[in-house]
């Protein structure tokens, strides 16, 4: 365990149990929505590699232009 980690578990362990537990509930949350968007991802790898392979060659065919910030 690292020493933030560490330092952040004592930190919260002071707290009232209610807090505690909505402390837990919030990082067990966040915790298995990062594990899903590393699933998504990895699952879309193949995809995200054609779609870049498709926009070098419609840069290179000369069917692209500089991104306009202004028109955003």
């Amino acid at each position: 365990m690292t020493t933030l980690l560490t330092k952040a578990f004592i930190t919260a362990e002071n707290l009232p149990a209610i807090e505690q537990s909505a402390l837990v509930k919030s990082l067990l949350e966040e915790l298995h929505s990062e594990e899903k968007w590393q699933k998504t991802f990895a699952e879309s790898e193949d995809i995200l590699e054609m779609l870049a392979d498709e926009a070098l060659e419609e840069k290179r065919k000369g069917n692209t232009a500089p991104l306009n910030h202004s028109r955003l």
